[in-house]
């Protein structure tokens, strides 16, 4: 049957029921072999002990499809549908000793070139069929393929520089193969082992991540692919982790400059805390700073009145006696010079009577004659006491004239013993003489009394930019807070003081006016950014120029460490150091969620030298400084005493806190071309920021294209991915590569970049497909999102929406006098006086804040010497827009006073 030189056959008889061993050669019989055959043989059916496996055909080498069945007395392979050629099969035959029963087994060789000549690269696959002599039964399919991995990598990584404990992304896509190349990564040639190393993850897409980037991280980063064929290797990508420096804690101040009188004393600091690494920025600021001081001077001792003559002793003598405490020696001065006791012989009458005698006589000699000695010589020590007192009495004279004739500067007399300040001379360093110079421990040396500062504040200007020069009276008009200048002019002025080097020049982020004591507000229209200056707050008498602007966040570097975060806007009002007798009431939004207990949220200013400090901390005011903050549910209301650069900055309790994000999405407003790119901003959810991308996307030609969503972003390290689904595949298809877009968590988190977007460029298959139907998703790995579904004719846009309904906001930037707030100021002047006074049922100032909702700021109100004015500024700072006299007037009516009926108040009352 077998075209082979000896060929077996099993042949069953089912007369006997044995198996028979048939040899043939050529045709002949040669020997046949009896079996005994099992009583169930003519009932099995053939089964598989071994089945043929996919195989690999690695270059040119063969492979071999194996195949083991039991009972069979044949067994074939098929390859593709069509039987292998006898040939090229290698059969082998045996019987089981346990069941008796035949097994075969079958080996066939498979070539590339089989693989190739037939079917190309499509696969190619084998299959085995075995006979009893019930029937047959086919094995699985076992699948041929050429074995191969390409060259070029699909995506290589590419080299970064990150900062310092932020998280690093590198994309890696393998080379097409078969089988499916495995990827893993070194980083300069050696292995990276994510067990072992737990800062590194390998995602199921290849993708390298560095949870957080330490300086040992730093080094050359290659993506290698492997599978049975060969072993690729991506170029490498250098990363840089870089630190940025940061300021030690200052030093312990100098000894003064000046032994005596006024002097100079400085600290330093040096930039390793941390030192710049890797090209990290250095730090900003002054290194070495200095201060006025006043060196006590030495005070050389002088010496008391005499005491008054003892009486004479039994050795007729005196003695009378002196200190040296007027004044004593102090602070290194001089001795007192000369005797501090001084005797003197008795007369003959005032010493003491006894009898006397030739050894009286003798020792009255003697002590005569002593006492012409001592005469002589206490007459030659006055003549070089009174020598030497004059010496001593032009020294006192001179260090008299050093310590009562010394003038710190920057003090001069105004009248016979009155001080009061000067102007400090204009120059580069003339900011440090606004320090007040300690002067507690020298006030002995000077006449009268020293002013305060505030009460000669007029009369001195500063380079830098603590106070403008007051305006004369009657060289403005107020007309609702607008200046008569030119507004460059204004603005060039203020950028050229020290102080404003950063101010921007554009009059769009900044307002400003001229007030008085009846006060005003300013605004920054469409930001949510005002600043209201309440009546009295500025003296009676001054006349202020006052700004208020919006510092761009890439202008300014504000520092923050580990998990803090900025929460709104950088805002500078100023100028600072106008002298303020209330505070004004700073309004600005912010992008916290608002829970408390998962934030600590600090206000930060910055310094006259540029450092940011912290000036309060949310929840832990203390009423006596000169800030104090309300938070609401997207606006932060600051009450400040002195005007300066301001910030919210917020650092996370716990993974829960979370920032608001604004999610926007624009296109392009007309669309030409096949291809339509979708931009999605997320940025956080203020006003100023809004605006800002409103303005760009206006001058890109884009149009708001579905209403902006808010998504909470956690403090989980987790970063933000953004993903298209949902398109007519048949009209549409994403040129994006990977299966989504990601935004580091860092990115978002420090508020470095203010508009953060993402492009998703769509193609359209041809030019007469314009519906476009899709779902847009954001959101945060395992943590919420958001998603847009977008169903719009690109051709014929008329949606509603569009970028000009979120700018509504045309408010006057600059409001002076009555004009600026909601109750008239008679009015609000009676109700003070009705509510300031303490009501024993509490119907007065509380009972107000209870009904405003005010509870928690009323140690804050109680410390003010009006608490229901305060109560009413924040008020007015609330219900700018929104106010309503109406419902004051009934909360006035429900604490019984006479004043709800404010609305009712006439114009000429007013």
């Amino acid at each position: 049957m077998f075209c082979q030189l000896w060929m077996a056959e099993y042949l069953y008889s089912s007369k006997s029921g044995r198996i028979r061993l048939v040899l043939r050669s050529g045709g002949e019989h040669a020997a046949t072999v009896t079996h005994p055959l099992p009583a169930a043989f003519s009932d099995l059916l053939p089964h598989f002990l071994v089945e043929p496996d996919d195989v690999y055909i690695v270059k040119n080498k063969p492979v071999t499809l194996t195949c083991r069945s039991t009972p069979a007395t044949q067994i074939y392979f098929k390859c593709n549908g069509e039987w292998v050629h006898q040939d090229q099969h290698l059969i082998e035959r045996d019987v089981d000793p346990a069941t008796g029963l035949p097994v075969m087994q079958v080996k066939i060789d498979i070539s590339r070139q089989q693989v190739e000549k037939i079917f190309g690269l499509e696969d190619y696959w084998c299959q085995c069929v075995a006979w009893s002599t019930t029937g047959t039964q086919k094995s699985q399919k076992a699948y041929v393929r050429i074995a191969y991995l390409r060259k070029n990598f699909e995506e290589e990584p590419l080299g970064k520089e990150v900062a310092l404990d932020q998280e690093v992304l590198l994309r890696c896509h393998p080379p097409e193969g078969v089988p499916p190349a495995e990827v893993e990564w070194q980083r300069n040639e050696e292995l990276i082992d994510p067990k072992t190393d737990p800062n590194f993850f390998i995602t199921v897409d290849h993708n390298l991540i560095i949870k957080q980037a330490r300086l040992a991280d730093t080094g050359n980063y290659t993506c290698v692919a492997k599978n049975i064929v060969a072993r690729r290797k991506s170029s490498s990508a250098t990363v840089i982790v870089y630190v940025n420096g940061g300021w030690s804690t200052w030093a312990t101040w100098s000894a003064c400059s000046a032994v005596c009188g006024r002097g100079w004393q400085k600290r330093s600091r040096s930039c390793t805390n941390p030192t710049p690494l890797n090209g990290g920025t250095s730090c900003e600021g002054q290194s070495v700073q200095k201060s006025a001081c006043t060196a006590t001077c030495p005070v050389d001792g002088g010496w008391s009145e005499w005491s008054k003559w003892s009486p004479c002793g039994a050795d007729c003598t005196m003695w009378r006696s002196r200190e040296c405490t007027q004044p004593t020696p102090s602070t290194g001065g001089k001795e007192c010079q000369g005797l501090d006791l001084q005797s003197l012989n008795c007369t003959s009458e005032q010493c003491p009577q006894t009898a006397s005698g030739a050894e009286d006589v003798a020792l009255y000699v003697g002590i005569v004659a002593v006492a012409l000695c001592l005469t002589l010589l206490l007459i030659v020590l006055v003549l070089v006491y009174r020598r030497k007192k004059e010496g001593l009495d032009a020294d006192v004279a001179d260090s008299s004239i050093l310590t009562t004739g010394f003038q710190p500067m920057g003090i001069k007399p105004t009248k016979p013993g009155v001080w009061a300040p000067r102007r400090a001379a204009r120059s580069k360093n003339s900011h440090l003489l606004t320090i007040q110079p300690d002067l507690t421990t020298t006030t002995t040396s000077y006449q009268g009394t020293l002013r305060s500062r505030h009460e000669v504040t007029g009369k001195f200007s500063v380079s830098n930019g603590p106070l403008l020069e007051p305006l004369p009276n009657g060289s403005h008009t107020l007309h609702n807070g607008k200046l008569p200048s030119d507004p460059n002019d204004f603005m060039n002025r203020l950028s050229s003081q020290t102080y404003f080097k950063t101010l921007p020049r554009d009059n769009v982020n900044t307002s400003y006016g001229t007030f008085n004591f009846l006060g005003g507000r300013l605004t920054l229209p469409n930001t949510g950014i005002s600043l209201l200056i309440p009546p009295e707050a500025i003296p009676r008498g001054k006349i202020y120029e006052i700004y208020l602007t919006i510092q761009k966040k890439e202008d300014m570097r504000l520092p923050l460490a580990g998990c803090q975060t900025l929460l709104s806007p950088l805002v500078s009002c100023g100028p600072p150091g106008v002298v303020l007798t209330r505070p004004v009431i700073l309004s600005m939004d912010h992008c916290s969620d608002a829970c408390l207990e998962n934030w600590a949220i600090r206000l930060k200013k910055q310094s006259y030298e540029g450092s940011w400090e912290d000036v309060l901390q949310l929840c832990e005011e203390v009423v006596s400084e000169p800030y104090y903050c309300q938070l609401e549910a997207e606006t932060c209301r600051v009450f400040t005493e002195q005007l300066g650069r301001f910030a919210l900055v917020g650092e996370s309790l716990s993974m829960a806190a979370a920032k608001r994000l604004k999610l926007l999405l624009f296109a392009p407003a007309y669309c030409s071309t096949l291809e339509y790119n979708i931009r999605v901003y997320c940025m956080d959810d203020t006003q100023d920021l809004l605006k800002e991308v409103m303005q760009m996307e206006r001058q890109l030609g884009g149009r708001l294209i579905d209403e902006p969503h808010v998504l909470l972003f956690k403090d989980s390290y987790h970063n933000l991915r953004l993903s298209i689904h949902d398109m007519p595949q048949a009209h549409w298809r994403s040129k994006l590569l990977a299966g989504y877009q990601e935004i580091p968590f860092y990115h978002i988190w420090s508020g470095s970049q203010r508009t953060l977007h993402c492009t998703f460029t769509l193609e359209r298959q041809s030019l007469s497909t314009c519906d476009l139907t899709c779902t847009l998703c954001v959101w945060q790995v395992e943590g919420e999102g958001q998603s847009f579904a977008l169903d719009f004719n690109i051709s014929k846009d008329i949606r509603p929406l569009d970028s000009d309904f979120l700018l509504m906001d045309n408010c006057t930037p600059a409001l002076a006098g009555p004009s600026a707030f909601q109750i008239p100021y008679l009015i609000r002047q009676k109700i003070c006086s009705s509510l300031d006074t303490p009501c024993p049922n509490g119907a007065d100032w509380r009972l107000l804040a209870q009904r405003l909702k005010l509870d928690r700021h009323m140690s804050f109100f109680a410390s003010k010497a009006s608490p229901t004015s305060v109560i009413l500024d924040l008020w007015e700072a609330q219900h700018f827009h929104s106010g309503n006299l109406n419902q004051l007037a009934a909360v006035m009516a429900e604490i019984g006073k006479q004043e709800a009926m404010i609305f009712l108040v006439s114009d000429g009352e007013c």
